[in-house]
Formats: C-alpha cells, structure tokens, sequence
C-alpha cells in the first residue's frame, strides 16, 4: 500500500499539492484523473520521491520513502515520466535493460537479461529488440519504454500519462496492456490518465483531483457520475451506462 499524509508542494508562492491524504490500495489499477493543472502529475513525481516534498510523508508497505536508500525503493516502485526524451542513440533492448540497474548495477546477469527478454516478449516488442527508438512508430516507442519499467520488476508501477500522443488504437492497447499488467503480474499500476472513459473502462479505483486536493476517490461507479465529473470538471456531463460501464459524455 502506497500512504500520503499532508502531501504538499510548492513552487514559490504557489502551492500545486495542497495538503494531500492518499492511499492507494495495492493490485489493480488505480487511475488519476482530473483537470490540467489539478496536481495529478506532481503528486505521482512526490510519491516516487522525483521531487522533493515540502510537507508531509509517503509510504510505501510501511516505509518512509524519505528515509528509504535510493536502490531499495527502486526495487519496489518504479515510474514512467511523461517526458522520455533520450539524447542517446538506443535499441529497444538497450532502453529496456536499463530497467535492471538497480538489480545488476550495470553488470547484467543471466538472470537479468531473462527478465529483458520477458519484458520484451510481454510487450510485443521481440522483433524489435535491436530497432533504434528512432526508428519505431509513436505506439511502439511508448511500449519499450513500459517494457522498461517492467523490467524493474517493482511491486508497483506508476505511469504519468503514458496514452500521451497515442491514438485511438494504441491508446486502448496500451490501456489493455496495463490492465494485463495488473491481472497476469500482480503489480498495482497507477496512471494519471485524461480520458474518462478510459478511466472507467479499465479502473479498479478512481482519485479525482482538483486545484492541488484530492476532490473524491472510490470505485468507477461511484467516481463517474455526472454530480461529480460536474464537480471535477466544472463543465456538464451526461453519463451513459454501456455494457455495464459507465461512460461519460462531455457537453460544451
């Protein structure tokens, strides 16, 4: 179980976490959502200690992060940034067995290169182990890096916008594959994702934010429903059941 207690960030005079509570349940998925600018990615780069807090605590299984070695944390949790700018030249193989660093310390063993290839294999990725990341399509490019942070094997994976510049199609596999994720491996994947749909579609758990607190949090049903989407987003929302999930609707 991930714990936040009085989670706060500043930026100057601006504060963008404002005193935040949070548990995140372990296994399934558990999306965050909420408008820009809510605090939804600042609070997942606190939690995975990317930032340094101003207040507060966060625990993971007990332990506080703030006090926990670098390495260790890294063993159980592990992130996927939004901005995966690389200024090196890589293969998909060469991203992915980054994600044991903090196993091998840079000297893989044969342990280690059979979790690269699962991680591949588990993506779809094995044709293109020796593919440059440049030579790959925006979706396959998104599921090496994924296969990456799989291949930290952590109890928990947490994802900041990973449908970013993904279509239609590619944002639904990816989605499919997180959900996979949760099912196949046991992780508790965490992922700060727009499309409400997509959070009611595939959520075990729901967090709404809004201006830097955690507005409500629950299961799909009681998350995604127009009082509240309304709330979360100050706009109005028709909500629609369709194959026993509720789907929003947006009206301008």
């Amino acid at each position: 179980m991930i714990e936040a207690r009085s989670l706060t960030k500043r930026y100057g005079g601006t504060v963008v976490v404002d005193d935040v509570d949070l548990v995140l349940p372990p296994g399934g998925v558990t999306s965050i959502i909420g408008a820009n600018g809510a605090g939804k990615s600042t609070v997942l780069s606190l939690v995975a200690r990317l930032l340094q807090l101003d207040g507060g605590t966060v625990s993971v299984d007990g332990q506080d992060i703030a006090r926990t070695p670098g390495n260790e944390l890294a063993k159980r949790l592990s992130i996927l940034r939004q901005d995966n700018h690389l200024s090196v030249r890589l293969t998909v193989q060469d991203l992915v067995a980054f994600g044991r660093y903090p196993h091998s310390k840079g000297r893989l063993t044969v342990e280690d290169r059979r979790k690269i290839t699962g991680a591949m294999e588990y993506l779809g990725l094995g044709s293109l182990a020796s593919r440059y990341l440049d030579e790959l399509s925006g979706g396959q490019r998104q599921r090496a890096f994924v296969a990456m942070v799989l291949c930290q094997d952590t109890d928990y994976v947490l994802l900041d916008e990973p449908l970013n510049n993904l279509d239609m199609k590619h944002a639904v596999s990816m989605m499919k594959l997180l959900r996979r994720t949760a099912d196949e491996l046991g992780k508790t994947v965490v992922v700060v994702v727009h499309d409400i749909n997509f959070a009611s579609c595939y959520s075990d758990h729901i967090v709404a934010m809004k201006d830097g607190k955690v507005l409500c949090q629950g299961s799909p049903e009681e998350i995604i429903e127009a009082g509240r989407l309304r709330e979360i987003y100050d706009i109005d929302v028709a909500v629609e059941i369709i194959a026993g999930r509720r789907i929003g609707v947006y009206y301008h």
